[in-house]
Parts: structure tokens; C-alpha cells; sequence
């Protein structure tokens, strides 16, 4: 017999309603800005809207086959004790369970049945199963066993005998699915527990199974040591809404910030709070790996600091120099490597060694460098172009820093009687003659935390660059995802958090990574957390519900240490205007409201909300800061323009080259002669774009062509007016090329170049494209925010940022986690909007979760 899976009508609803906002999405969102193109190929895109089934497999028990003896047995639960625990079983109504309508049962299902008699006991092929008896149950032809907690026996007014079923899942009857060369990172004795129940005839019951219930440990020897002999444990449960995988005890909370913990006493309030655990440290630290220009780590401390942690960005690892730059420059507290994360995870294992030598060293009384042994007569006598002295060690890193080929353990070295003209990369072995000098280095080093050590991040946040999976990459690897070298920065940032396990962890990334191979790296991604004992759970986000005029969706992994709360999804402030079409598939994850809520949320803003005040500018603007020349017209312009003192938390002093109450990056890509030209012919209305240049016809099936019956117009080079390329974009149907935004529109994704051959990003009355200060604003960075590089890399920044409201929004639940302010619930209220966030002045809030 056929049965379905059961969930809280909370749950249901809930999901019902985001079916219903997907279904409103107007357009297809913009891709991944790495390639900030529409997309050419049809098979592609029919593969990026197709999606992924990412809700677990429907339990359907079946009978077993033959004559089953099964039978209730013992004296029924007297009357009114079943009444009492089982109400809805007795409401009177006029109710057969008919076997037509058994196999068409709604998730609703065990509010249906009516039943004649409770039992606590039934004999199946002569073997007796109690209530909270756990079993395997007949599944499919061919398929393995469903394992479920016998919670329930009755007997239905129709004369059946039933059970009801509390389902366990396996790892690949959950989102995580199989994970193919993958899957071995899965205990296959590891299940889950789901709050799923839904009935069955007693007859599909095969045997009992002994499942064990286990403490989570993010040390997994440590764990495999206290699993007792069983057939299978658990350790989790596994929620549908936002696919989340959870600790069994929700009060539970971490009594310091070292690895031992200890449990609270259990009251049974799934709603409970925790202690204040922000009493337990002065401040949280964040790392944030792939950080770029250090956006979505300045939301998350921002929000942390509304919600009452204090949370400090210690540690920034990116790969380009001037994103480095630019985070270091807003933050100066911040360690900020500008290094693969590939390197980093090896000098973090590097340095771990030189902290244990160190404390050899200091217990031995340490040892003296030899070239302190020689006297200054000696040293005089040397020539100083043989003999190099060491003054002190700068820095270390891992890689390659002076293009030998050889990656290693590096130090920067100062030379003594030299200036840091001459500072050089030397390797760990060519300084065996200076122990002391090291070990100075090392100490320091270890005081001030240059380097985090297992244990001393708070939080981990990046988004791993998953290029590999974009639907512009015409060599994809569909067999093998994470062998693609594309891709291999997923695997770079779950060994990190391996190796630091850190307390929490949020992960970034685009939509494509539920889209390609089956959501391939998405599943990996929350199955990694999952494998490492970490809480997870997964949501979309479009920046444009917090604040910004931008619809950018974006995928948000949430993980947690075991003993921690989960941190929620914090639901939207600002109607969106739909940019992008979410697959029916994604409704469990969409971080949405219904329908009636949605409707009291601040309107939606669009871009005359966020740059009507900025400064008439030219193509060729080439100043990095000037006077605003006017006042702020919209309250989105007067907060987006507090000074850095007046904005909550951020850290640090302003520097010399941050003056305040200055404008900052108001300056655009300086278009070419040809395209200047051409941009200048563009009409400064609603919709203009390079159709409505001369020589462009458009046919009734909306795809361009040039009209033969006039020569085809040039610009002053002699090359056309209109390109061909511009023509052919999209076999000729696309608007974008050389399209001017207009004041009530919003971007779809601000991406990372700032070319109007394939996008509208033309100023709707300048002839120009949008400034690098206009794309920041759309991406929430408040104007003090200031960037470097030069005006491309500058672009690439923001395009590649995590917009900032929605940093901050997820910043305060992680704040509200901390301090076990939650609930269970994976949707909360926020008590602010954006960017009234901003101001450090503003009233105290309270947040109210969303049941």
C-alpha cells in the first residue's frame, strides 16, 4: 500500500505560499557574474530551468507479500486513556478508510483516520513489536527497507490493523542524496530521525532494529568511540523546511568557547532560550575566506552588533591583490592575506608545528643564534657582501613568493643594516642559523593571533568560487563535478572548516550549484557540514527583499556546531521586483512570506531611491573623491551617507585616505570613442536600448534586423553604429545591448563588468555607464566604503559581493543564535530594515520568529 509523508501543517503552509511567489517570478534571472552574458544556448538554459527535486523520498510501505500472520495483541488502551493521547483518532466522524481512499491519502493523513481501538503491542510472523519500537518496514520492489519508530497501533473503524510510522532517513533519502564517489564520507549505520509520520497496515512491518541514539561530536574518533553495539544510530534530525538537519536537543548550549562542552538540562520547550553566551566572550571571531573586498563580512558584523555580539573580522584570505587592498583599507584590524586558499590551509597546518616547537624551545630555555656567539670583531672583519645578518622576521606564508617553482614555508625577512627596499622570501630551511629570531616571530605571532589556530574562529563565511558550473562553461564535468579544477574551492573550504571547526559556518554561493548535475555541489556542500557533525540548513535569498534595488538571488548555507543553535533565515523587509524564475522545485528553500504577509512589506526601491543625489559626471571622470555637491533626496541616500564613526560595527580608526564626509569611486569605465558615440545616439527614456538607433528594424517575432532600404549608418572610426554583434546577442531578440536602466527600474544582478554591449547599465540621462559609487550603492556598501585598483578591478569587487543588507540581516540571526534567542523555527522576523540599520544611534530591537 502506498502511503505518503506526512508534515506539520506549519510546514506545509509555509511552503504552499512560496510555490505561489515562484510562480509570480517574471524573468529569468541573470547568471553568475563571472560571465555577465545572456545565455546562448538553449540547452543550456533548459538545463538551468529544469532544477532538482531537493525534497527527501516518499516513504511508500508495502505490504509483504503472501499470507502475513500479523495481529494486534494484548488488551486495548482503555477508552479514555486513548481519547487522550490520541483525539483525533475519535472525532466522530463518519470515516471508513476505504482502500480507494487509503491510497490516495494527503500529508494530512493522520488527522483523517478514525480508529476503532488503540494497542500497545502487534505480532508480525510471531515476533512482538512494542510502541517505540523501531523497524524496518517493506519498501518498493528493489529498494531497501524504510527504517521507522512504531509511535502508534490501532485499529481502524474499516477493521484494518495500523501502525503509525516515524520515519528515520538514510543520507540518500535526504537531499544529500547518493553522492556517487562521494558517498563514503557518510557512516552508512548513520541515519536521521524526521518528524514525518503517516500510517500504514501492520502487515508492511518486517523485522525490529536495534538504533541507537548518540551524542553529537564534531571529533569523530571521539564519537565512533561512544557508539554502542547497535545496527544503526542517530545522532540528528532531519526537517524538511529549508532541508535542515538539526540536533535532537534544542537546549543545549555550549558553556565556553574550548571544544569540551557540557548539556543543559532538558525541559522539553522546543522555543526555550539558551543562557546569554555572549557573557561568555568579549567579542566573536569571523574569518572570511574568498572574501573579496570584505563585504559579506562588514554585513554579518554589523548585524551581529544589532543583535548584541560584538563580531570582529580577525582573519581575510583572498587571492586578488586588490580586493585585498580595498578590505584592508575599510578594515584595518584585520589580518588580511592576500593568498590561495589552497596556501593558507597548508600554512595554518605549518604554523600549528612552529606554535608545538615553540613550546619545546621555551621549555628547554631556548637556545642562542649561533651568529650571536661571534664578536663584533669578528663581524667587522667579514665582508658584508658574504655575510647577511637577520634583524627580525615580517611575515610568513606558504606558496611560491619568489616564482621558483618551489611552494614551501616562507618567511619575510628584515637584514640587518638594510631597509625594507631589500626585504626577501626565504625559505623555513635557510634560516637554521637564526632560531631565535624565528622563535620570536612565532611567539609574537602566537600572542596576537596572527594565524587562527583549531578552536579559535567563532565563524567561518566565503563564498568558494564555483565557476565550473556556470552554463556558459561549454566543458563542464557532468560525470564528476568536483574533479572539475573549477570547482575545487569547495573542497578547499570544507577542509578548512575541518581543520578550524569553527562554532558556525555560512556559506555563499550562486543558484547554479542546485541547478547543474543534479544540484551536485549543493548536496555535496550540505552533506559535507552533515558528515563533519555540523547542524545545516539551506535558503535563497534575493538582495532585493532587504533593501537594495537589486534582484540578485543567491544561495545561503547555514552550518553549527552541534552544540549550538541553529541560525535561522531572516525573513524579508522590501517587496522584490521579480528579476529571475526559482523552479518549483527550490520552494522548501526560497526564504519567503505568503501572499497576505508580503503585502504589508516596505515597497519595493528602485534605482531613483538610491543615486538621484550623486553628481552629474562624464565619460572621462577620472577623480577618486570629491564634494557631494548637494543633499541627500531619499532616506535610502541620507543613511547609505553616514560617516563610518556614525555606522554600527565597524571596527578600526578611520585612516588618512578615508576622509570623511567625501565621495568616494564616483567614477565610471570610460567607454571608447565608438561606444561614446554610440552611447550619446541612446535616447534618455524608459526602455531605450540599440534598437532605437537608425538602421534597426524589429519583426514581429521580436528579432532585430537592419533595414536594407538605407545605408547603414557609422560612427566617426568608420565602423557601424549599430555592431553586429548587438545584432546577433541572443539571436537578435535581446534588449540589453547599450540599454539605459531607468529611475524605476532595478538591475537584476550587478556583475562584474561594466560593458554595455550586453547589458543595460547606461545612466538613464547621462551619456555614460553606471559609476563604480552607483553599483556599490545597489550592492548596499555605505559611501565611506572606499575601493582600490584600477576602475576594471573595482567593478569586479562589487560585482562579486555578497550584497550588504543581506550580510547584515543574516548577521543578526547568527547574532540571535549566539545568544540562544531563537527558536527552532528556521524563518524569523527581523526588527529593522535596511539601511535605517546602519545608523549606530538606532533604537533597540527585538526579533520575533515567524511560526
Amino acid at each position: 500500500m502506498a502511503k505518503g509523508r506526512k508534515r506539520d501543517s506549519a510546514a506545509e503552509d509555509d511552503t504552499g505560499s512560496k510555490e505561489k511567489k515562484i510562480r509570480r517570478a517574471m524573468a529569468e534571472q541573470d547568471p553568475e557574474p563571472v560571465e555577465d552574458v545572456e545565455a546562448e544556448n538553449s540547452e543550456e538554459e533548459a538545463e538551468k530551468l529544469e532544477g532538482v527535486d531537493m525534497a527527501p523520498k516518499r516513504m511508500k510501505a508495502k505490504r509483504n507479500d503472501g499470507d502475513s500472520e500479523s495481529k494486534l495483541v494484548g488488551d486495548p488502551v482503555p477508552m479514555e486513556e486513548a481519547k487522550q493521547k490520541w483525539p483525533r483518532r475519535y472525532q466522530g466522524k463518519e470515516r471508513t478508510n476505504s482502500p480507494k481512499e487509503k491510497e490516495t491519502e494527503t500529508e494530512d493523513e493522520d488527522g483523517d483516520f478514525q480508529a476503532k481501538s488503540h494497542y500497545t503491542q502487534a505480532m508480525v510472523e510471531g515476533v512482538v513489536f512494542n510502541l517505540n519500537d523501531d523497524a524496518y518496514v517493506k519498501a518498493e520492489d528493489d529498494k531497501p527497507d524504510y527504517i521507522a519508530r512504531i509511535v502508534e497501533f490501532f485499529e481502524g473503524v474499516d477493521g484494518e490493523r495500523y501502525f503509525t510510522a516515524q520515519w528515520f532517513y538514510r543520507a540518500e533519502d535526504t537531499p544529500i542524496k547518493d553522492l556517487a564517489n562521494h558517498a563514503q564520507m557518510f557512516d552508512k549505520r548513520r541515519v536521521f530521525l524526521s518528524e514525518i509520520r503517516n500510517i500504514n497496515p501492520i502487515d508492511c512491518i518486517v523485522s525490529k532494529v536495534k538504533i541507537a541514539k548518540v551524542s553529537p561530536n564534531l571529533d569523530l574518533e571521539a564519537k565512533e568511540k561512544t557508539i554502542p553495539e547497535c545496527d544503526l544510530y542517530y545522532d540528528m534530525k532531519y526537517l524538511v523546511p529549508h532541508l535542515t538537519f538539526a540536533s535532537l536537543e534544542t537546549n543545549t548550549y555550549r558553556q565556553d568557547s574550548e571544544a569540551s562542552s557540557t548539556i543543559s538540562s532538558e525541559s522539553g520547550s522546543s522555543g526555550e532560550v539558551f543562557p546569554n553566551i555572549s557573557l561568555r566572550k568579549s567579542e566573536m571571531s569571523l574569518l572570511d575566506l574568498y572574501s573579496g573586498c570584505g563585504a559579506m563580512s562588514t554585513g554579518l558584523c554589523i548585524g551581529a552588533k544589532r543583535s548584541g555580539i560584538n563580531l570582529v573580522t580577525r582573519w581575510a584570505v583572498d587571492i586578488n591583490s586588490y580586493a585585498c587592498e580595498s578590505l584592508k583599507l575599510n578594515h584595518p584590524e584585520t589580518e588580511v592575506r592576500n593568498e590561495a586558499a589552497d596556501d593558507f590551509l597548508h600554512l595554518l597546518k605549518e604554523w600549528d608545528k612552529l606554535i608545538s616547537e615553540l613550546q619545546e624551545y621555551d621549555s628547554s630555555g631556548g637556545v642562542d643564534d649561533a651568529s650571536n656567539d661571534k664578536d663584533e670583531s669578528s663581524d667587522d672583519s667579514t665582508n658584508p657582501s658574504e655575510v647577511y645578518e637577520v634583524e627580525r622576521l615580517l611575515g610568513v606564508c606558504y606558496g611560491d613568493p619568489n616564482n621558483v617553482k618551489n611552494s614551501g614555508l616562507y618567511f619575510k625577512v628584515r637584514w640587518k643594516g638594510y631597509d625594507s627596499d631589500e626585504d626577501t622570501w626565504e625559505p623555513l630551511d635557510g634560516l637554521s642559523d637564526c632560531k631565535d629570531r624565528l622563535m620570536d616571530f612565532v611567539r609574537d605571532g602566537y600572542k596576537k593571533k596572527l594565524l587562527p589556530q583549531p578552536g579559535d574562529v567563532d565563524c567561518i563565511c566565503g563564498g568558494p568560487p564555483c565557476q565550473g558550473v556556470s552554463g556558459f562553461n561549454r566543458y563542464r564535468n557532468k560525470e564528476d563535478p568536483l574533479a572539475d579544477t573549477k570547482n575545487h574551492q569547495l573542497l578547499v573550504y570544507m577542509d578548512i572548516i575541518k581543520y578550524l571547526k569553527p562554532r558556525y559556518i555560512l556559506m555563499e554561493n550562486v543558484v547554479d550549484i542546485l541547478k547543474f548535475k543534479d544540484a551536485f555541489l549543493g548536496r555535496y556542500a550540505l552533506g559535507c557540514l552533515v558528515s563533519m557533525n555540523y547542524q545545516a540548513r539551506i535558503g535563497m535569498m534575493p538582495a532585493g527583499a532587504y533593501g537594495v534595488p537589486q534582484f540578485r538571488m543567491r544561495v545561503f548555507l547555514w552550518g553549527a556546531h552541534p552544540l549550538e543553535r541553529l541560525p535561522q533565515y531572516p525573513l524579508p523587509t522590501h517587496q522584490v521586483v521579480n528579476r529571475g524564475v526559482v523552479p518549483k522545485e527550490f520552494g522548501e528553500i526560497l526564504v519567503s512570506y505568503d501572499d497576505i504577509k508580503e503585502s504589508n512589506l516596505e515597497s519595493a526601491l528602485h534605482l531613483e531611491d538610491a543615486i538621484t543625489d550623486l553628481p552629474e559626471i562624464e565619460n572621462d571622470e577620472s577623480r577618486d573623491e570629491r564634494p557631494y555637491d548637494g543633499e541627500a533626496l531619499t532616506k535610502f541616500q541620507k543613511y547609505i551617507r553616514l560617516n563610518r564613526e556614525e555606522v554600527i560595527g565597524i571596527e578600526g580608526v578611520t585612516t588618512s585616505s578615508l576622509k570623511s564626509g567625501m565621495l568616494f569611486d564616483h567614477r565610471p569605465r570610460k567607454l571608447n570613442d565608438d561606444d561614446y558615440e554610440r552611447v550619446q545616439s541612446i535616447p534618455k527614456k524608459k526602455g531605450a536600448n540599440f534598437r532605437d538607433l537608425p538602421g534597426v528594424l524589429v519583426g514581429s517575432d521580436n528579432i532585430v534586423y537592419l533595414d536594407s532600404t538605407i545605408p547603414r549608418p557609422m560612427v566617426a572610426s568608420g565602423k557601424f553604429l549599430v555592431p553586429d554583434y548587438a545584432i546577433k546577442f541572443v539571436g537578435g531578440r535581446s534588449t540589453k545591448p547599450f540599454g539605459r536602466v531607468w529611475w524605476d527600474e532595478i538591475i537584476a544582478t550587478v556583475v562584474t563588468r561594466a560593458e554595455p554591449h550586453n547589458q543595460a547599465i547606461v545612466h538613464p540621462q547621462q551619456d555614460r555607464v553606471l559609476s563604480v559609487r552607483e553599483l556599490a550603492r545597489l550592492q548596499g556598501f555605505p559611501d565611506f566604503y572606499k575601493f582600490c585598483g584600477p576602475i576594471k578591478e573595482r567593478y569586479i569587487q562589487i560585482g562579486n559581493a555578497v550584497s550588504v543588507p543581506v550580510g547584515i540581516a543574516l548577521g543578526y540571526t547568527l547574532g540571535q543564535a549566539c545568544q540562544g534567542l531563537c527558536g527552532d523555527h528556521p524563518l524569523t522576523e527581523l526588527p529593522f530594515k535596511f539601511p535605517d540599520c546602519l545608523a549606530l544611534e538606532a533604537d533597540n530591537f527585538e526579533c520575533e520568529d515567524v511560526m
